[in-house]
C-alpha cells in the first residue's frame, strides 16, 4: 500500500468517525422512549402543561438535527437564587446555568452555531407586545430531539434552570429544522480534510 493511499484512507477514516458521532443514527424517538422520557421529566419536576408540550415535540420527531433559536432579554435586577452569590447579576446566573449545559451539550455533538449581542431594538414586530428590546440572540444546534430531552430530563438540569429563569426578563426559544445550513461542520471538515490531503498528496507525488 502506497503512502498516498494511506493518506487518503486516513483522511476518509477521520471524516467517517466524526460524521458518525455528529449524526443521529438512532432515528426518531420510539413510543417506548417517549413514555420513559416523560416519566423522567415528571420525576424531575416538570408540570403537566410542560409535559404535554414536550410530548407533542417528541411525537413529531423526524430523527433529524435541529436548531434552537433563542431571543434573550437579561434581567437588570435579578432576584436572589439559592446556590448563587447574593449580588449575582444576570451574566453570573447564566454562567452557573451553562456550567451544566456546556458539558452536556458537547458530549452529544450539540453546540452553538451563532451567538451575538443586540445592537438595536427590534426592526420588525407584528402581533406581539413588549418584544422590542432584546440583549442577545443565539442559535444552538442539537443532534436530535433525543439528545435535547436527555439533557433537560436530568434532575440536575432543573436546579440549574432556575439560574437561567432568574437571569431573564423575557425570552423566546423555538426549534427549527434546517432548510439551508451552509456552516454544517461535516461539510466544513470534508473541505478541510480534502484540502490538506490534496496538498500532502501533491507533495508526495512530486517526491515520488
Amino acid at each position: 500500500m502506497t503512502k498516498r493511499t494511506v493518506l487518503w484512507l486516513v483522511a476518509a477514516f477521520l471524516y467517517l468517525i466524526f460524521a458518525y458521532w455528529y449524526t443521529n443514527t438512532e432515528g426518531p424517538l420510539t413510543g417506548q422512549e417517549i413514555e420513559t422520557l416523560l416519566d423522567d421529566l415528571s420525576a424531575a419536576g416538570y408540570e403537566d402543561r410542560q409535559l404535554e408540550r414536550l410530548r407533542g415535540f417528541m411525537e413529531g420527531d423526524t430523527g433529524r438535527q435541529f436548531i434552537m433559536l433563542n431571543n434573550i432579554d437579561l434581567n437588570e435586577t435579578p432576584p436572589g437564587v439559592e446556590g448563587a452569590e447574593p449580588d449575582a447579576d444576570a451574566e453570573d446566573l447564566m454562567s452557573l446555568y451553562m456550567e451544566y449545559m456546556w458539558p452536556a451539550l458537547f458530549r452529544r455533538a450539540c453546540h452553538p452555531v451563532y451567538m451575538g449581542g443586540s445592537v438595536y431594538r427590534a426592526m420588525d414586530m407584528v402581533g406581539i407586545e413588549n418584544a422590542e428590546v432584546w440583549d442577545q440572540g443565539a442559535l444552538m444546534r442539537y443532534r436530535s430531539r433525543r439528545d435535547m430531552l436527555e439533557i433537560v430530563s436530568n434532575p440536575v438540569f432543573r436546579g440549574r434552570h432556575d439560574f437561567k429563569m432568574a437571569a431573564l426578563d423575557k425570552t423566546i426559544a423555538y426549534p427549527m429544522e434546517n432548510v439551508l445550513y451552509f456552516s454544517d461542520p461535516r461539510f466544513l471538515l470534508a473541505l478541510i480534510l480534502f484540502s490538506l490531503a490534496s496538498l500532502l498528496d501533491l507533495l508526495l507525488y512530486r517526491r515520488g
